[in-house]
């Protein structure tokens, strides 16, 4: 059997992508692929897709750097959050979240503080009524600042993401004036979408209403609780706008048309109307993914899906082979950076397992008698058959999968598929007629929540939960290798007993390599505007040291930023976690960790529970108390310890002082290895430092200076930075602070003193190793160069 060489250069155009991030191991999974190839496809094919492969890599690449380059721009213009005044082109649908308009454009003028941002720079907004359109121009008061990415060598790379946007800028609403409305097909179809909103919020019952939007708008404003049961038990897919919803929707309407058709004698005595109303299915399947929020998913199936209308149209016979390559070679031609979306993805394994795991299958079930149980078995088939390639991709987002998820999409599948869809489709016709409106958004309701409960009873099964690591790259090559021997149809068993014992290996290397041994290490994680440091200790124990937080939102960098590393890492446990202080913006996090690693012991001032330091500070002491973790103050942790090799000294607060602030009750840790030593120093303030520099005098000298306060002005003096005499200093702020931090004081005192300073606003995170005399710091910037050449 050959190969169709329009799915060979989808697949390789899109594989080429990803090599802008990983051009090693792309490189050695597309040469592997390309080489078993090579008996079943000639030379030209396979170098043609070879040059596809090679694009796909060119333009990933420029697209991430033109990306990172604008972002950089931003930041430099703006410096902080600004209050603006923007003038606004809307050029996407406006999406419903947390009660409010989510809307992104183009700036025709935009001014903050007399700073000029250029015209043509995208924006994304969150405020506003809900009946904008695309090309509505709105005169805005907000405030601007750079997007805010959690940056980590080592974790998930949220740059390709962000890039996919192409927004540079975001902020709040704080007042809009329509200017002038949109015309065109885009501003009709979100007006249709504006319109089913109103009514599905109007009628369905409370905890469905965001349930029907997801799945007709593809507006994802799910409870984190519902987001997360969801997720785990496997049922996404069923609130996802998907091949399935375009096949329902816009092959119900194709046939529609062609009995109306059939119906004309004018046109039915002219031609086949079957190809007429095919036709029409080219232009329904796109618009119908436009109105459903044009998510990659819903694009990637509406394009597989008009190619075969487009087939049928044209009097041949569709190939679903040739219809997936089409898909795959048009997203990666509107979207250089698809390969990164995992929506469009999951669409594309989802489909991959169906076709060729699950139609062989699905072919002998069909010879069994009973009708019950045939439709049970192709359940079971089609529900195992698209998890199995999604499986390795759903354990980028979360570390779990549930045998549960099998049996819950069998028994919710019908309320989502066959119950739900139609009906949430159908409401929003029904305007007209008040009364069945009503009981079809009951009806519909009911299906739903019956959804909601399965999911949650899945996810909640924790039994029949199986913790995975996150696939790394080099495993992600091995299992596309492993992909294309299985298409080559040869000893499939064998393949799949080699591709096992391969990914064992590679996971077995991968712990071997983490924590690493002889080694301390240093990361302090880029948390935004906060402090998160992970140490490694060289005999294998792991310490964490405040893990980020942001007063008023919902963004959580323990869950966001500090758990996807210490994941990548096989991290099992936290030996020590440390609470600088108790301020939100380092002890935030800590509690998505808690919740998530065994903890040894936690570090605490107590100076919190003395003054009442928030619910979130309660919550952690309360968990941490729950969990059997022991809580240490000061007076049992001040002075000298050893971690294996390394001596650790905690210099403060010892003792707590109850007159001074939290900031200057800081802990303050020296780490010294050999001939190296590193000084972490909370928030710690002038009054903290000047005590340590009369009390502990040249103990104070450190190689690596983590600074405290963020980098404020009321840190740093001159009299403590000479008496540490750093030749690295490390700054821990966001990218979005509203205080300035770091300071140009605290810069220039550094500076004087011939300090390298790096920060995790301008760098990402910034990872310290030395062996006890060599010393090295390593940035996300500088690993990805390339993204800011």
């Amino acid at each position: 059997m050959g190969v169709d060489g329009l799915l060979l250069f989808g697949v390789l155009a899109l594989a080429g992508a990803l090599g802008a991030t990983a051009p090693i191991e792309t490189g050695l999974a597309i040469a592997a692929c390309v080489g078993l190839l090579s008996r079943r496809a000639p030379a030209w094919l396979l170098a043609v897709g070879l040059l596809a492969a090679a694009a796909g890599a060119v333009r990933a690449g420029v697209a991430l750097g033109s990306h990172e380059r604008g972002r950089e721009a931003m930041r430099a213009l703006l410096e902080a959050p600004r209050r603006c005044t923007v003038t606004l082109e809307l050029d996407e649908s406006p999406v419903w979240v947390h009660g409010s308009a989510r809307l992104r454009g183009v700036v025709r003028h935009a001014e903050c503080d007399e700073r000029l941002v250029p015209a043509g720079v995208r924006v994304q907004l969150y405020g506003g009524p809900s009946d904008l359109r695309r090309g509505d121009v709105v005169d805005v008061t907000c405030d601007l600042a750079p997007t805010r990415l959690f940056r980590n060598l080592g974790a998930p790379d949220p740059t390709p993401y962000a890039a996919r946007g192409r927004v540079w800028l975001s902020g709040s609403v704080h007042a809009l004036e329509l200017l002038e409305r949109g015309t065109g097909l885009g501003a009709l179809i979100d007006r249709a979408r504006a319109h089913v909103r109103r009514r599905i919020v109007a009628t369905f019952a409370p905890g469905a209403e965001e349930l029907a939007r997801a799945l007709v708008l593809g507006e994802t404003d799910l409870s984190e609780e519902d987001n997360a049961a969801f997720k785990k038990s496997g049922l996404s897919h069923l609130l996802a706008v998907s091949g399935t919803h375009l096949v329902f929707a816009v092959v119900s309407l194709v046939r529609a048309l062609r009995v109306l058709l059939a119906h004309i004698p004018l046109l039915a005595a002219r031609g086949d109307v079957g190809r007429v109303a095919a036709g029409a299915g080219v232009a329904l399947s796109l618009l119908y993914a436009d109105f459903a929020g044009g998510s990659g998913s819903a694009w990637r199936a509406a394009w597989m899906l008009a190619v075969v209308f487009a087939a049928s149209a044209l009097g041949r016979r569709p190939s679903g082979v040739r219809a997936l390559g089409a898909s795959l070679v048009v997203g990666v031609l509107v979207d250089p950076l698809a390969a990164y979306d995992l929506s469009f993805l999951l669409s594309v394994a989802a489909t991959v397992g169906l076709m060729g795991l699950g139609s062989p299958v699905v072919r002998r079930i069909a010879r069994l008698e009973s009708r019950a149980l045939r439709w049970l078995l192709e359940s079971v088939t089609a529900t195992v058959s698209s998890m199995i390639p999604c499986a390795p991709l759903l354990l980028l987002m979360a570390p779990e999968l549930t045998l549960a998820g099998v049996a819950a999409n069998v028994v919710a599948a019908p309320f989502g598929e066959l119950v739900s869809l139609p009906l949430c489709l159908g409401h929003g016709l029904l305007a007209w007629a008040p009364a069945l409106e009503r009981g079809v958004a009951l009806t519909a309701s009911g299906a739903l929540l019956a959804v909601r409960a399965v999911a949650h009873a899945s996810a909640n099964a924790t039994w029949l939960a199986l913790d995975f690591p996150e696939p790394t790259r080099l495993q992600l090559c091995a299992l596309s290798v492993a992909t294309a021997l299985w298409c080559c149809g040869r000893r499939r068993v064998l393949v799949a007993i080699l591709a096992c014992g391969g990914l064992l290996g590679l996971e077995l290397v991968e712990r071997s390599r983490e924590p690493p041994r002889g080694e301390l290490r240093l990361t302090a994680v880029d948390v935004g505007q906060g402090d998160g440091l992970i140490v490694d200790f060289p005999s294998g124990r792991r310490w964490l040291v405040d893990a980020g937080g942001f007063m008023g939102t919902t963004v959580d960098p323990g869950a966001r930023a500090v758990l996807p590393l210490l994941r990548a890492r096989r991290a099992a446990r936290i030996d020590v976690m440390v609470i600088s202080h108790p301020h939100p913006d380092h002890f935030t996090g800590l509690v998505a960790v808690l919740r998530a690693l065994p903890v040894g012991e936690l570090w605490d001032t107590g100076q919190g529970e003395a003054h009442g330091s928030g619910p979130v500070y309660r919550e952690l002491l309360a968990l941490a108390r729950a969990r059997g973790v022991r809580i240490r103050r000061p007076d049992s942790v001040c002075g000298e310890h050893r971690e294996g090799d390394v001596r650790v000294a905690v210099f403060g607060p010892c003792p707590l002082d109850p007159d001074a602030s939290a900031n200057d009750n800081s802990f303050v840790i020296k780490l010294s290895y050999g001939e190296r030593a590193l000084l972490l120093t909370g928030d710690a303030e002038h009054d903290q430092e000047a005590a340590l520099v009369a009390r502990e005098g040249d103990a104070l000298r450190a190689d690596v200076l983590k600074v405290g306060h963020h980098g404020s002005r009321t840190s740093s003096t001159r009299e403590f930075v000479a008496r540490v005499r750093p030749t690295v200093a490390l700054i821990s702020a966001g990218t979005r602070n509203r205080f300035g931090h770091p300071h140009a004081p605290t810069l220039a005192t550094l500076s004087s003193h011939g300090v390298r300073v790096e920060r995790t606003d301008e760098s990402g995170s910034i990872l310290v190793r030395t062996d006890g005399q060599a010393l090295s710091v390593e940035t996300y910037r500088s690993a990805r160069g390339y993204l800011f050449d």
